[in-house]
């Protein structure tokens, strides 16, 4: 049965991925048979994937062997077919909202094109987390980055975009390039590129997890790692932001998880430290970031930085606990950041895929053109609201739960023995609150500004819901997230797992039943009057008095500014020679790029210089090139003890 399945989903993905590039007609019907073939291939792989998970087995295939060491190999085991489990659910969805989507592509005859990549990405990202042997994960691993780095780059005509797909390449590859370190000296300790515990050395195995971390870390996007996200995902269509955020930086994830499980499952504490470490400060500094946007995708990459850090968060606790010897509480804390994993693949999607829907609606990424929309677009405005309220970890929904675990771990810091631990623990908990807290703020003006007041430009004045394929792929992932939270008890219990979680079935029921007698009493007191509101002279239509984004972050920016660092910009002309009348100015406030100023900007300067060196050495003259071939060859035999 197994290798049944697997045979229809190799054949439903070859057609899915071919079939677009062969038809030279540029016609939906071409387009949506790949995709529905992408999508059974997928049912296919989700069949073998829920029996691991249920009989907690694990299957093997070999799909091509060279020699001994260059095989292509595939092995779900429980942790791999989770990961699958997760890239089926939102490329499922991400697959019925493109049946329309890309019909609104600008470029008419790439249509098939990038329906071929982003069913070969999604393909990829499958057989990455599958693979059973470092060869095949680094082959896999280089296929899932190239095709999504032609996906960034889809519409290379803006300018944007070039910055974007330069960005992303070079970061990707440099990640690459430490896994491939990482990963030769796991074959020079083990004699073996397959996935599997090497022999016990504790400084290689600290050696071995640096590289594998800051080649994984780059991928997910930890800061300082991170730029590549706010250009990527803006550039991308919004389709591939939802794979690249949802899906792509977890594939990261799965890779650290399993060098940690598998390759080197006795793990230094020093290691959950550093985990700790750079996840507090992605989920602080990510949340900070995205505060101060007004991209809606923008910002959205930087909530993709934020919930990574609480997923490394999740998994430097479980560093921490195992290194100690608390198992009860390393496995609670891995369990959360798995799920966390999970939610944030679906609730991240959701709210990517919805934004597809209003930057298509009102040709703008700007939310402060935005306004109104919740009239016009009512379905998309409340799966967005859904996603809004999962990311940011409010009750029932399921970011919540995942969040309460790991808090519970927190709470039990009083089990270590280390105070050094304990004062790190708590103070790394307090800035995970104050990131839920600004989480909620952030989605709080991102939905206040797009869907409510009145519209802020023409094209949202006049903007029309989106199709109902657009609408039923955010629409499973939503109720997704809301099964999750509100059962998340019982499934748990189902999977065998008895979590110290809250019966969030009953939660819900008692919330549900507080905000139905709240909204029956404040229908009974409420009297309708008709009155014209008052909007400071303006007509009320305009928009101009209205809340803005920019007004919502003011504060915030303030506070935060010793990390801002805001610098305020103002011009004005007058309408008299005293300068005291004004006739018209204008005013801008922008935000300094630490990273990109104090660190990639020296990076690049050095490459820059060292370069130039290296140019003046390349003069074109063959007597030159004698001289340092002798020059080096002297070398080489004073070196070797020939010459004394």
């Amino acid at each position: 049965m197994i290798e049944t399945n697997v045979f229809f989903a190799s054949i439903f993905f070859g057609i899915s991925i071919i079939l677009p590039v062969l038809v030279s007609i540029s016609r939906p019907i071409a387009r949506r048979i790949s995709m529905a073939c992408a999508g059974l291939g997928l049912l296919a792989l989700a069949d073998i994937s829920l029996r691991v998970m249920i009989t907690n087995s694990a299957m093997t295939l070999n799909l091509a062997s060279f020699y001994k060491e260059l095989s292509f190999e595939l092995l779900i085991d429980r942790l791999s077919a989770f990961f699958i489990l997760t890239i089926i659910l939102v490329s499922l969805a991400v697959l019925i909202y493109s049946f329309r989507y890309v019909e609104h592509l600008k470029k008419k005859h790439g249509k098939n094109i990038a329906v071929s990549l982003m069913n070969l990405f999604i393909v990829s990202m499958i057989l990455v987390v599958a693979s059973k042997n470092l060869i095949s994960f680094l082959f896999l691993w280089e296929l899932m980055s190239i095709s999504s780095f032609f996906l960034v780059y889809f519409d290379y005509e803006q300018k944007t975009t070039g910055k974007a797909g330069m960005f992303y390449i070079i970061m990707t590859q440099l990640s690459t390039l430490f896994l491939i370190a990482s990963f030769l000296l796991v074959y020079s300790s083990g004699n073996s590129f397959e996935i599997r515990q090497m022999p016990q050395n504790a400084p290689m195995a600290s050696v071995i997890f640096i590289l594998a971390f800051l080649g994984f870390g780059i991928k997910a996007g930890v800061i300082p790692f991170h730029k590549w996200l706010p250009y990527a995902h803006p550039a991308a269509p919004s389709n591939i932001s939802a794979l690249m955020s949802g899906l792509m930086i977890k594939v990261a994830i799965y890779g650290m998880i399993r060098i940690l499980l598998t390759v080197l499952p006795k793990p230094l504490l020093w290691w959950g430290v550093l985990i700790l470490l750079f996840g507090t400060l992605s989920a602080v500094l990510g949340v900070i970031y995205a505060l101060k946007e007004h991209d809606i995708k923008r910002l959205l990459a930087y909530h993709s930085i934020e919930n990574i850090g609480i997923i490394l968060i999740g998994l430097g606790l479980y560093v921490i606990f195992k290194a100690s010897h608390f198992e009860a509480l390393a496995f609670m804390a891995i369990a959360g950041s798995l799920f966390h994993t999970l939610n944030h693949a679906l609730f991240k999607s959701l709210l990517f895929l919805t934004s597809g829907s209003v930057v298509m609606a009102t040709e703008t990424k700007n939310i402060e053109d935005m306004g109104g929309l919740i009239k016009n677009m009512p379905a998309t405005a409340f799966l967005f609201l859904i996603g809004a309220v999962s990311i940011s970890a409010l009750p029932p929904f399921n970011g919540f739960v995942s969040e309460y675990m790991i808090f519970y771990v927190f709470f039990n810091t009083h089990v270590l023995i280390s105070p050094f631990l304990k004062i790190l623990l708590v103070a790394s908990a307090c800035i995970l609150a104050l990131t839920s807290a600004l989480a909620a703020a952030c989605f709080v003006k991102a939905f206040g500004t797009i869907f409510l007041g009145v519209p802020r430009s023409k094209h949202a004045s006049s903007a029309q819901e989106a199709s109902k394929s657009m609408i039923i792929g955010p629409a499973i992932i939503a109720i997704l997230c809301a099964l999750l939270g509100i059962f998340s008890f019982q499934i748990f219990s189902i999977l065998g797992f008895n979590f110290p979680i809250p019966n969030m079935m009953y939660i819900s029921i008692v919330l549900a039943g507080t905000y139905l007698i709240f909204f029956l009493l404040l229908y009974r007191a409420s009297k309708i009057r008709v009155y014209e509101t008052w909007s400071c002279g303006f007509p009320l239509s305009n928009g101009k008095t209205e809340y803005t984004a920019s007004g919502f972050s003011e504060p915030i920016v303030t506070i935060f500014r010793a990390i801002y660092k805001p610098k305020r910009n103002s011009t004005k002309e007058f309408y008299d020679d005293s300068n005291v009348i004004v006739s018209h100015g204008h005013a801008e406030m922008s935000l300094m790029k630490f990273f990109e100023e104090y660190l990639y900007a020296p990076v690049l300067k050095a490459v820059d210089f060292t370069s130039g060196i290296t140019a003046r050495l390349q003069a074109g003259y063959l007597d030159l090139y004698i001289v340092y071939v002798f020059l080096g060859s002297l070398a080489l035999l004073i070196a070797m003890g020939v010459l004394t």
